[in-house]
């Protein structure tokens, strides 16, 4: 089933945040920005067991506890166990995301891509979310990003583990929708040049934004648009950059990244356009996209996420984008500007 045919619509809630994502967040605060994220109507909920060790997990299930089912549509990932035995937070590897999660549970973290441990992962997600099903599941991280040169390696197990595991979930109606979720556009490619699974579509983190998106549209936009696939884009603000703060990649973003960041600005301030329509505008531009989850630690983050998807942003900020070099000459823009 197309993506495009299972979400409620183009916004969606990014949980990693509530995984105390490089800061410790009080419980209220986090319930508190599930409920804003409720009463502004979003229904699209995306988590995964790494975020914390499952505290975004457990978080989201305490937010949605007696709420409808039926309401709503919930995304995790597999690719990871979490173990009820603890370990060393500092001693982690977690490639390019180093601390990221440094404030989660200090819960044991294996990562298994087989098809046993597939399936006890979405068992373990259910109880986590106190739910009795997922909509969409993802393969988490299955790329370079985490597993250096041993990546592909690591995706030949999940191709022969967690993609058919899914696979077979989805015909038997226990999902509705499987596919990667990853930061790289490699992975994706690799998956749609197989004979054998059918994905339904993927979760991009961080390479469709305003200030990464020429890899994807070369290859997996078209490819995904073609096969009537759907792009769910995590990070559209680029862990932050995009909109001031100080994270590109969840690293410090670098002196090229910030003169990009400060040259979109200008043009954005020209026009009275926001950045974080700006960035979430460009996403949804494109066909391939399904919906942009922006992640929130605080309630009125939400609150400016709408408003940034409904903002009015002329055409000439578009077509200014775009003569000075700061977007793609391929990638589609908001009213074919």
């Amino acid at each position: 089933m197309a993506l495009k045919d299972i979400l409620p619509g183009t916004l969606g809630f990014g949980t990693a945040p509530l995984g105390n994502m490089f800061r410790d967040i009080p419980e209220a605060e986090a319930l508190a920005t599930v409920q804003a994220a409720w009463d502004d109507g979003i229904r699209f909920f995306d988590n995964a067991p790494f975020y914390g060790a499952g505290l975004a997990e457990l978080r989201m299930g305490e937010a949605l506890a007696g709420r409808p089912r039926g309401d709503y549509v919930l995304a995790t990932k597999v690719g990871r166990v979490i173990l009820d035995e603890v370990e060393d937070v500092s001693a982690r590897d977690l490639g390019e995301k180093g601390d990221v999660f440094k404030h989660g549970r200090p819960n044991r973290i294996v990562n298994d891509y087989s098809a046993d441990a597939t399936l006890r992962s979405i068992e373990d997600s259910l109880k986590r979310l106190r739910t009795d099903r997922i909509d969409i599941a993802w393969v988490h991280d299955v790329a370079q990003d985490f597993y250096g040169d041993e990546w592909l390696s690591v995706f030949e197990t999940a191709r022969q583990g967690a993609f058919k595991a899914l696979d077979r979930l989805r015909d038997e109606g226990v999902i509705r929708a499987w596919g990667l979720g990853v930061n790289r556009v490699e992975p994706i490619e690799l998956l749609l040049g197989l004979d054998g699974p059918r994905p339904d579509g993927f979760l991009l983190a961080g390479r469709y934004t305003l200030l990464d998106h020429g890899r994807a549209l070369q290859r997996v936009m078209p490819m995904v648009a073609e096969r009537g696939l759907g792009i769910v884009v995590g990070g559209p603000y680029s862990s932050g950059a995009l909109v001031g703060g100080p994270n590109f990649e969840y690293a410090p973003a670098t002196p090229a990244i910030l003169a990009k960041v400060a040259a979109i600005r200008a043009i954005a301030e020209r026009h009275g356009v926001s950045m974080k329509a700006a960035g979430l505008q460009f996403a949804l531009a494109n066909p391939a996209v399904a919906a942009v989850i922006p992640g929130a630690s605080r309630p009125g983050r939400i609150a400016e996420d709408r408003a940034a998807l409904e903002e009015t942003v002329p055409a000439g900020f578009w077509r200014d984008l775009r003569q000075a070099g700061l977007v793609d000459p391929a990638a589609p823009l908001p009213g074919g500007a």
